[in-house]
């Protein structure tokens, strides 16, 4: 569940959406300002747009921009998609069903490609299509890989630097070059390793080592309410599960997150050089 919403169930779009979150009433790429959420809306309806969103062979989704006449642009609701990761904000797509809007899932922008392709006009023109991965298949992927053990590990310098990179993969026209589950692992695998072993919640030692060696602590994502992915490591913090739990089901685990948030201006004050 991402945001109150089930996979699967259908939504009326003014009742579940807009009442609660705000946002644009039309199209397909919605912003509410008051919170860290970018939803996406698929369907048959931009067929006529030139529009051809699909899900491939290797698990990730296509999605065509927004721009009905002419070229589409890197700007507004398309730029809101390339850097909802290093906002710390959730993107959740939707299909369009005569019923209503059927979530699908919280999804994690990984590249964009530009096609060419028929605006409203019949007109040729460059269109941008979006790479997503649904954020489950990222934290899975993730997980299997372990933690880079204390003597294979890199140095925490260049694992920062590798890590404030993935966070801030700017979008471009080349083919993918780091994939999304390169960028998430090198987000975890520097937030771990900078705690020392530590909760950074608490500051007890983690509760025990994963069979690499590697203390046991869980990424914690401040700012989103999922975690997973890629993310600016001012925001990701390394938690025991008592201390996770705490913040995703605590009674006052709101407030909690807030502290993680105060703690986080130390733990991690700037951006490298």
């Amino acid at each position: 569940m991402s945001w109150g919403f089930e996979k699967g169930r259908v939504y009326n779009r003014r009742a579940s959406i807009h009442a609660p979150f705000g946002g644009q009433q039309q199209g397909g790429i919605i912003t509410p300002a008051k919170h860290n959420l970018v939803i996406i809306v698929t369907g048959e309806e931009g067929l006529e747009h030139g529009y051809h969103d699909k899900w491939t062979v290797d698990g990730s989704f296509e999605y065509f921009g927004e721009g009905q006449v002419g070229d589409m642009k890197m700007d507004k609701g398309n730029l809101s998609i390339a850097s909802h990761s290093v906002r710390g904000k959730s993107l959740l797509l939707f299909t369009k069903l005569k019923s209503g809007l059927r979530f699908d899932s919280e999804m994690i922008y990984e590249d964009h490609k530009i096609v060419r392709a028929p605006d409203r006009l019949e007109n040729i023109r460059d269109a941008i299509v979006f790479i997503l991965r649904p954020i489950e298949a990222v934290f899975e992927h993730v997980e299997g890989v372990p933690v880079g053990s204390p003597q294979t590990a890199k140095s925490l310098d260049d694992l920062r630097k590798r890590a404030f990179a993935a966070s801030v993969q700017k979008p471009s026209k080349n083919q993918v070059t780091t994939s999304v589950f390169e960028r998430s692992r090198d987000v975890r695998d520097y937030v771990v390793a900078r705690s020392l072993g530590k909760c950074e919640g608490c500051g007890n030692d983690a509760p025990f080592a994963r069979p690499n060696g590697v203390p046991y602590l869980e990424p914690h994502h401040i700012r989103r309410l999922t975690d997973g992915g890629p993310d600016d490591p001012r925001y990701v913090i390394a938690l025991c599960p008592n201390c996770h739990r705490r913040v995703h089901s605590g009674s006052d685990g709101a407030d909690y997150n807030g502290t993680l948030l105060e703690k986080m201006k130390v733990i991690e004050p700037a951006a490298p050089n």
